[in-house]
């Protein structure tokens, strides 16, 4: 017995196929979910990590996807009376699902791993890794997608090897063509991974004679906002190219040393006990290091003391040589000890015979 030329037969396994096809469409999404959240996501609960649970999420749309696609595949391959006509063409399609299927699952679990991150792990941090890893995902994806379409390509025996060659040409144009912008983000991802400093550390870059608060480390250039509320943009390949001196690392302990100079023929030791007690009670001075005045040198008109004090932080620098510079000036004037100012000796010399002076000049010994 037939009916539109198919037999009976023929309409059991149309209708085996068809009954696969509605199951997969209404079991596939309570199966999925009872399998990832409580077989599965019982074993993930036990994890003190959180990246299993992101990972799921990730794979579940895909995966319902593809379950349903195998399902088709299985049904549409019970009826090779049917398709024989169009069997490639049947199984190109289905190549190509499961091929960007892949392709989607691999692009989700790229993002979820960078979204994970930048979410849990890069806050326990003090580093501005959430800036490399949104730059290394897309990365990862741009290569991803190279990656598939050249893999389904050659499976349809396209020749890539001159789309390959014209790729790496096209590259490096762009390449020597972006050399500056492609030097700074090198040199952004290595000041990252290196970290020289931090944002919110104070940092002097001395080439550029700039220093000031970091705000902001980009993957071009990093921000930098001066005691005089400007904001200079430094490229990070010039950063990384200059001397760099970090104020807050390791920590915020500061000293602060000048050079002062009291008369010849001053008491050595009464100069330094004024100029270290003068010190000691600025407010600011931190009392957990010593304060020390060396006598460091003979000048030409002075005794020369290098004095030396420590800071908790070192945000009030500049007003801190204030207060002990004044400090110092008023301790030296009340114990009567002279701060000279530089000097020339004037000598006259007669020359008796012609009546005639010279005049010359000397520093004083």
């Amino acid at each position: 017995m037939t009916f539109l030329d198919l037999s009976q037969t023929q309409w059991t396994q149309i209708a085996i196929s068809a009954g696969i096809v509605i199951a997969a469409l209404i079991l596939t999404k309570p199966l999925l979910t009872f399998l990832l959240d409580r077989v599965i996501g019982r074993i993930t609960s036990a994890t003190h990590n959180t990246l299993d649970n992101y990972l799921i999420a990730a794979i579940r749309p895909p995966l319902f996807w593809l379950v349903i696609a195998i399902c088709f595949d299985i049904s549409l391959g019970r009826l090779s009376f049917l398709i024989t006509d169009i069997q490639g063409e049947i199984d190109i399609a289905f190549y190509l699902i499961y091929s960007t299927l892949t392709t989607i699952t691999i692009w989700r679990l790229i993002g979820t791993v960078a979204e994970w991150y930048t979410a849990t792990a890069a806050d326990k941090t003090d580093t501005p890794y959430n800036q490399i890893v949104p730059f290394v995902s897309r990365i990862a994806r741009i290569l991803l997608i190279g990656i598939a379409a050249i893999i389904i390509l050659d499976h349809f025996d396209v020749e890539v090897s001159g789309l390959l060659a014209t790729l790496g040409i096209g590259s490096l144009a762009i390449a020597l063509a972006a050399q500056a912008a492609l030097s700074d983000t090198i040199s952004g991802i290595m000041i990252m991974l290196d970290r020289p400093f931090r944002i919110g550390d104070r940092i002097e870059i001395m080439e550029l004679d700039t220093w000031g608060d970091v705000e902001d480390i980009g993957l071009r250039s990093t921000r930098i906002r001066t005691r005089d509320n400007r904001m200079v943009v430094v490229p990070n390949s010039v950063i990384s190219k200059s001397l760099v001196v970090n104020y807050a690392y390791p920590n915020s302990e500061y000293r602060i040393e000048i050079h002062v100079g009291v008369a010849y023929g001053t008491d050595l030791e009464f100069a330094r006990k004024t100029l270290v007690e003068a010190v000691s009670k600025v407010d600011g001075v931190d009392t957990r290091h010593p304060v020390e005045a060396l006598f460091l040198e003979f000048g030409d008109s002075a005794l020369i003391f290098r004095v030396r004090w420590w800071l908790d932080s070192y945000v009030d620098t500049r007003r801190m040589f204030d207060k002990v510079n004044t400090a110092m000036y008023n301790a030296l004037n009340q114990a009567g000890i002279e701060i000279p100012y530089p000097q020339q000796d004037l000598n006259v010399r007669i020359n008796q015979d012609s009546g005639k002076s010279r005049l010359s000049l000397q520093e004083p010994d």
